[in-house]
C-alpha cells in the first residue's frame, strides 16, 4: 500500500467511501508531487508513456468508449486500487471523458446514476461530462443495468425472494412493481397497508432477463422477482420533484434549534444548516462538545419514516473519513413510541422540543 492522493490537491475527487481519484488534463504538465500508482487514460490513440503502471482505453473526443465491456473492467480496476494507490485518470482537457470516468466510479462507489454526473461536478468540475450521450452512459452504467430515467410501474404475476439477513418468498400472485428513477424496486399487493410487500432501497442494481429481474443491493442482498406474466409495463417521466416544503413550525423549529444548540447540549456548535448529501439535504450538522460530528433531523411530528431517513444520511456520511464517526440525533416537538424504539436500537439519540419556550413564550396559564 502507497500513500494516498492529498484531498486538497488541484482534480483530486472524494468518492463517498472515502477514495481519493485524481482527473486532470493531458495537455498540461503533470502536477508537482508524488506519481501515480496507476494511471487510465481515455483517448482515442496510444498515449505518451509515463514511468508508473498505466492503462489505455480507446475513447474518441466527445464520444464514448469503443469497447463497453473493456470500459467496465477498467473503470472497476481503478475503483479497486483507489482504495490503497494512488490513481489517476485523465483524457486531452480533463472534462468530458474524464469526467464521464469518474461519474462512473462514483456509481461504482454507491451514487445513484442519476446523481453521479451531478456529484462529480459539485466535487470535481462544473463542466464535466459534456455531451448528452455521455450522460446516457453513465445513467446506464454498468452495461446490462437498466437505465432509470423514469418511473417504471409494472403490473405482473410474478413471486418474489429474498435472500440476505433472513430469507423471504412471495408465492406467485398478480402485484404491483415499481421501478423509481432513484434506483429502488418495491413490490405492492392491492390489499394491506401503503407500505410495499418487499423492496430494495437505492443504491442497488437491476438486472432484467426474460422472465426474471435480480436486484443486488451494496451489501450483497438479493431480490430474485420471477415473472410469469406482464399485465401491464409503462413508464413515466414525473420530472424535477420540488422536494418536501417544511411547513411553518418545522422551518422554525430548524432555524430556532440552529440558534440554540444549548438545547442539544453544552458546547456545541453548528457545522451548516441544510448540509448538502448526495440524497438530499441533512437539517443540521454539528459538533458536540468532543468534537465529533453529529446529523440532526428535525419534525414536528416524529415518526418511523423520519428515522429511516436520518439513517440513509448517517449511512452516507459515515463513508467520508473527515466526518467519520458521525452521530444522529432526531428532534422533534413529539416522537411517536414505535419510533422512539427503532432510533434507540439503531443509536439515534431522541430529543423532544419545546416549540413555545424556544420561542421565548410563557405558557399563559401560569402566575410567575
Amino acid at each position: 500500500m502507497i500513500a494516498g492522493w492529498d484531498p486538497a490537491a488541484a482534480g483530486v475527487l472524494r468518492l463517498p467511501s472515502g477514495r481519493l481519484v485524481r482527473g486532470r488534463a493531458l495537455a498540461r504538465p503533470v502536477p508537482a508531487g508524488p506519481e501515480p500508482g496507476f494511471g487510465l487514460y481515455l483517448l482515442g490513440h496510444e498515449p505518451p508513456a509515463v514511468t508508473w503502471e498505466a492503462r489505455w482505453l480507446r475513447w474518441p473526443d466527445f464520444g464514448l468508449p469503443a469497447d463497453p465491456a473493456a470500459a467496465e473492467a477498467a473503470l472497476r480496476e481503478a475503483w479497486e486500487r483507489a482504495a490503497a494507490e494512488r490513481v489517476e485518470i485523465a483524457c486531452a482537457g480533463g472534462h468530458g471523458r474524464t469526467g464521464t470516468a469518474l461519474a462512473c466510479l462514483a456509481v461504482l462507489d454507491g451514487v445513484p446514476g442519476r446523481e453521479a454526473v451531478r456529484y462529480v461536478r459539485a466535487h470535481y468540475a462544473a463542466r464535466a461530462v459534456e455531451t448528452p450521450w455521455q450522460r446516457r452512459f453513465v445513467a446506464r452504467f454498468p452495461p446490462g443495468q437498466v437505465e432509470l430515467p423514469d418511473v417504471r410501474l409494472v403490473i405482473a404475476r410474478c413471486s418474489v425472494d429474498y435472500v440476505g439477513r433472513l430469507t423471504a418468498h412471495l408465492p406467485s400472485a398478480p402485484r404491483l412493481l415499481i421501478v423509481k428513477a432513484d434506483g429502488s424496486v418495491l413490490v405492492h399487493s392491492d390489499g394491506g397497508s401503503y407500505k410495499p410487500l418487499n423492496w430494495m432501497s437505492p443504491p442497488c442494481r437491476l438486472i432484467e432477463e426474460p422472465g426474471q429481474w435480480t436486484v443486488t443491493n451494496k451489501a450483497g442482498e438479493t431480490l430474485a422477482i420471477t415473472i410469469t406474466e406482464v399485465i401491464s409495463d409503462t413508464s413515466v417521466d414525473l420530472g424535477v420533484d420540488p422536494g418536501l416544503k417544511k411547513d411553518g413550525v418545522e422551518a422554525h423549529l430548524q432555524e430556532l434549534l440552529a440558534a440554540q444548540l444549548e438545547v442539544l447540549g453544552d458546547g456545541w456548535r453548528l457545522v451548516r444548516r441544510e448540509y448538502p448529501t448526495p440524497i438530499g439535504p441533512v437539517d443540521l450538522m454539528c459538533r458536540d462538545e468532543t468534537g465529533q460530528s453529529v446529523a440532526v433531523e428535525i419534525k414536528r411530528r416524529g415518526e418511523i419514516d423520519g428515522v429511516e431517513r436520518l439513517t440513509r444520511y448517517l449511512d452516507l456520511l459515515n463513508r467520508d473519513p473527515l466526518l467519520a464517526p458521525v452521530q444522529g440525533v432526531f428532534a422533534a416537538q413529539e416522537i411517536k413510541p414505535q419510533a422512539r424504539v427503532l432510533a434507540v436500537d439503531r443509536g439515534i439519540r431522541c430529543v423532544t422540543l419545546n416549540y413555545d419556550r424556544m420561542r421565548g413564550m410563557e405558557p399563559e396559564d401560569t402566575l410567575f
